[in-house]
């Protein structure tokens, strides 16, 4: 069976009656919302982010976690703020993405609460750089049940990986990389279905081929293809590429760089999920890196009140009045930043 239908099949198994109303309630919410421009939200979220740190290993350039230029605190997810959250949510809750800023393998809890979440029935995926996929760790992460694992691999030598992760080792992604699908084997399991995701950006985007050919070799699942965000685009940037299908922008005649996506008046994000930080902020998606737009503290409101209440029904409004007004939105790229291979 092909890697893609399996993965689709095991998310589809994770449906349940409630779930699938849920869906329902949620796809009808937005778009009525859309072509009325009238903001109502019928459902809870289908998917939802959660933040296992903010700290990372690596000094990538377009990263606040590797600029440490987080105006917001640097911690860790505990697992009993985690498991009171899922508690709360799994009945109507599908997807699942332990990621948002950071390096989920420092958290020393990260695995239990894959397995926790997985107990729950629901579908997990995480993003990693792959340093820290020991064999312990590997072995670890098949038994968490974890459904999905991307790794981050944004260059096929060492010379050109560095230039974008900054301060990492390519032959430690490789090697964790070969841990993960050797513990695959050997205990014989589908999971996690693994992804290389290539950052394209002008330094290595000549090794598109190169990392096919890589992940082939290693008996990785997929290959994706992601456009890199650069916060200061207006001037150019030495990472935007030079194949334009691979760039969130464009030149204009002025010499001057736009963004490619028109930014309609709606998002689907801020209908069918959102992130939740380490320390249980609620923010919109996960282009408020520094948590700017908080529209709840798990800490002090528990979540379906923050997902109703007016600040939330607020932010949803100011999209569907105009998105290109909003700073986080401006910079967004929904629908143009990943390719399968």
């Amino acid at each position: 069976m092909p890697f893609h239908l399996r993965d689709s099949i095991r998310y589809m198994s994770r449906m349940t009656p409630r779930r699938v109303a849920n869906m329902v309630k949620v796809i009808s919410s937005y778009y009525y919302s859309k072509y009325t421009k009238k903001t109502v939200q019928w459902g809870v979220p289908i998917s939802i982010s959660i933040e296992p740190t903010t700290s990372c290993n690596l000094r990538c350039p377009e990263c606040p976690s590797g600029l440490r230029s987080f105006t917001r605190p640097t911690g860790m997810l505990k697992s009993d703020f985690f498991r009171q959250t899922i508690d709360a949510l799994h009945k109507d809750l599908t997807y699942l993405i332990f990621y948002f800023q950071g390096e989920p393998y420092l958290n020393p809890e990260f695995l239990e609460m894959v397995k926790y979440a997985a107990g729950k029935r629901i579908y997990t995926a995480t993003s990693t750089n792959a340093h820290y996929l020991t064999e312990e760790n590997a072995r670890k992460t098949v038994e968490s049940g974890l459904d999905r694992l991307i790794i981050s691999i944004d260059g096929t030598t060492q010379e050109v990986y560095e230039q974008y992760r900054v301060g990492g080792k390519l032959e430690k992604v490789l090697e964790g990389t070969r841990q993960i699908i050797r513990m695959k084997k050997e205990m014989k399991s589908s999971t996690p279905h693994v992804i290389f995701q290539f950052l394209v950006v002008r330094p290595n985007e000549h090794q598109i081929g190169d990392v096919k050919k890589l992940a082939k070799e290693l008996g990785v699942d997929e290959v994706r293809l992601k456009t890199a965000q650069i916060y200061d685009f207006e001037d150019g940037s030495d990472l935007i590429p030079l194949q334009t299908k691979y760039s969130r922008y464009r030149k204009l005649a002025t010499g001057k760089w736009e963004i490619k996506n028109p930014l309609n008046d709606h998002c689907w994000k801020l209908w069918h999920s959102c992130v939740v930080t380490w320390d249980g902020l609620v923010v919109p998606c996960c282009f408020d890196k520094d948590a700017q737009h908080r529209l709840g503290d798990l800490k002090l409101t528990p979540f379906r009140e923050i997902w109703q209440a007016w600040p939330y029904q607020e932010f949803r409004a100011s999209v569907l009045k105009g998105r290109s007004q909003i700073d986080i939105c401006r910079n967004c790229t929904e629908g143009l930043s990943v390719w399968k291979e």
